[in-house]
């Protein structure tokens, strides 16, 4: 009876070591990246996931207009900041913040900074953490870049996905 029990418990253990081995980490889709840079004496990071074209209609067919958008794929795209910082002509104070954006069909887009840094997506952003908002403008592309990447430069942050460019500025 000892050796039944023991048998039965090898043949558990190699059936959970094999199904744990076949489970190994797959690359994501939308690989996650990072970008970290100075802005007048501020260190700026931006954590995001990045997702492909892949001949999808982005603005206004994956990507509605008039929605919160977590501005990347999978968790919502983080941005800190170690010292108090201008977005446009408004202060931002230190801190790390969930960036949403919300896309507009014509006219300026808006930045938003939540105190809410770690949440999945934009399911429950919640309007009332917002730190701050802000207008911002889109410029297109001279062209295609298919994985969605951030850029930081000595005029702000901009996000560049498929023709389009959104210029976050900081000072």
């Amino acid at each position: 009876m000892k050796k039944i029990k023991n048998a039965l418990l090898l043949l558990a253990a190699v059936i959970i070591a094999a199904s744990a081995y076949g489970q190994t980490a797959k690359p994501r889709v939308s690989p996650p990246e990072t970008v970290t840079g100075t802005i007048n004496g501020a260190t700026i990071t931006v954590n995001y996931s990045s997702p492909s074209v892949k001949e999808r209609k982005i603005w206004g067919g994956l990507v509605p207009y008039d929605k919160v958008w977590r501005a990347g794929a999978n968790e919502a795209t983080t941005f800190e900041t170690d010292k108090d910082i201008k977005i446009g002509h408004k202060l931002l104070p230190a801190g790390k913040y969930g960036f949403f954006l919300v896309q507009k069909e014509k006219g300026k887009w808006v930045a938003v900074f939540n105190k809410v840094a770690n949440q999945w997506g934009a399911f429950k952003y919640d309007e009332t953490q917002d730190q701050l908002r802000v207008d911002v403008k889109t410029a297109r592309l001279e062209s295609q870049q298919e994985m969605l990447i951030y850029k930081l430069t000595s005029k702000g942050l901009s996000l560049n996905w498929e023709m389009l460019s959104v210029l976050i500025p900081i000072r």
